[in-house]
């Protein structure tokens, strides 16, 4: 009789409970904080070319391999326009293998990647896998256009405190300094 009762008890909590669901194409859900999108490139307006100079640092630290980048000279720099001496000349990024780690966006010099903060994953809905393999076009189109409002998610304000990852201060230093040789 007490399994009657409990199964009641649940049957009426679930069906009060607030629905979940969302009329997706009417109503869009705010992405959490520390979502990461997919990778992008940004369009230097400034020289009118991308910030990529075609290092393929990013290429190099990514677990997964999923970027192949190349080089070539950069004909404004011959002329004067731009300060790079290289630029890309063929970017490519794989999204079905890209597992969205940031990890080329912290090891980039040239800060010229960043997370897409608007994935929302019906955009790259494809039939085939081989179409998610983006080029260099396709990868500076939402930068070129605009459409990149707010690339940077900083949910715990870091860009604002001065803190880098890049950079240790002083007292970071002395602090791993007397954690690793055991002084103090």
């Amino acid at each position: 009789m007490l399994g009657v009762f409990r199964a009641i008890k649940t049957t009426v909590s679930v069906a009060l409970r607030k629905p979940v669901t969302v009329q997706y194409p009417k109503v869009r859900k705010e992405l959490p904080h520390r979502s990461r999108g997919l990778p992008v490139l940004l369009w230097d307006f400034e020289v009118d070319e991308p910030f990529c100079t075609g290092c393929q640092v990013c290429a190099r630290y990514c677990p997964v391999d999923c970027m192949t980048v190349t080089m070539k000279d950069n004909p404004k720099a011959a002329e004067g326009e731009s300060k790079r001496k290289k630029t890309v000349d063929r970017f490519y990024l794989d999204y079905a293998r890209c597992m969205r780690c940031d990890i080329c966006v912290e090891v980039c010099n040239f800060d010229a990647i960043v997370m897409n903060n608007t994935w929302e994953g019906v955009e790259l809905s494809r039939y085939d896998r081989h179409d998610l393999v983006m080029d260099l076009d396709h990868l500076l189109q939402q930068s070129k256009s605009g459409e990149l409002k707010a690339p940077f998610r900083d949910p715990m304000g870091i860009a604002h405190s001065g803190w880098s990852p890049k950079r240790r201060t002083e007292e970071e230093a002395e602090v791993g300094a007397k954690e690793e040789g055991g002084e103090g």
